[in-house]
Parts: C-alpha cells; structure tokens; sequence
C-alpha cells in the first residue's frame, strides 16, 4: 500500500471515531428529547408548570460529539505522520462506538430522568449525577484511545 492509501485508510479511521460518536449523539438526543417532550405534555396536561430544567436532559448526548472530535483531529495527525492505518481504522470503529454508546445511554436515562422530574418535581441533582457517570465512560474511552495511540 502506498504511503497515500495507508493514511487515507487512517483518516477514515479518524472519521469513523467521529462519525460514529455523533450517531450516539443524535440517538441520544432524540431519546433524550422524546422523553422531555412526554413529560412536557404530561404536565400540561394536568395542569402544572412544565420546566425548562428538562431540556438538560436533552442536551447532554451532544458531548459525545466533542470528544468525536477530539479523537479525531488526534487521530488525523497520528495518519498524516505515518502511523499504522490499521491501528487507526480499528481505534477510530472502536472507540467510536464506545463514545456512541454513552451518547446513547445518556439519552435513554435522560428520559428517564425527565419522566421522573415530572412525576415527582425532585431529584435534580441525582438525575444530574446519574447522567454524570454515564458521560465518564466517553471520556474513559475518549483518554484511553489516546493513550492507545501512544
């Protein structure tokens, strides 16, 4: 393979920890908005304030993207030097499902969490921390993939 193909095989790698940790996010932002939507009009319904505060949980999902990025642009340099494109190609599927997934499991607690806040008007802050720790794994995936790329 010429030193051209290898690192466009590389960067598609790249791409691919990005595109796929975007996916995620737009999973997670759609389950995330479904679920601030229903609670919206369950309070409506009834007759009650519906608040602002969910649309947290909507929004969260989209920090995968940036870490997408990140991993990306990293790995970019990584195909422009010369390192292994296969190595790259794998890192970049890998950890972008991974950042994906926490995207996507962000967005299925987010609503859960907004139908919670709805129901009961408490539990924010809990809400808040669960989310958190759903986040910390895109990050861990994020820090070890680096740290795989040497």
């Amino acid at each position: 393979m010429s030193p051209e193909a290898a690192a466009e095989v590389g960067r598609i790698g790249a791409v691919a920890a990005m595109a796929l940790a975007a996916t995620g996010s737009a999973l997670g932002t759609y389950l995330g908005g479904a679920g601030a939507v229903g609670a919206w009009k369950k309070l409506t319904a009834q007759g009650k304030p519906a608040p602002f505060t969910l649309i947290t949980f909507v929004g969260a999902p989209l920090s995968q993207t940036i870490y997408g990025m990140i991993l990306m642009i990293t790995m970019t340099g990584k195909a422009d030097a010369g390192y292994d494109p296969w190595a790259l190609l794998g890192i970049g599927i890998v950890a972008g499902l991974g950042i994906g997934m926490s995207a996507y499991g962000q967005g299925k607690v987010g609503a859960s969490c907004a139908d919670a806040l709805a129901e009961t008007g408490q539990g924010f802050s809990n809400y808040i921390a669960v989310i958190g720790i759903v986040e910390t794994v895109a990050i861990f995936v994020l820090v070890f993939a680096i740290l795989a790329l040497g």
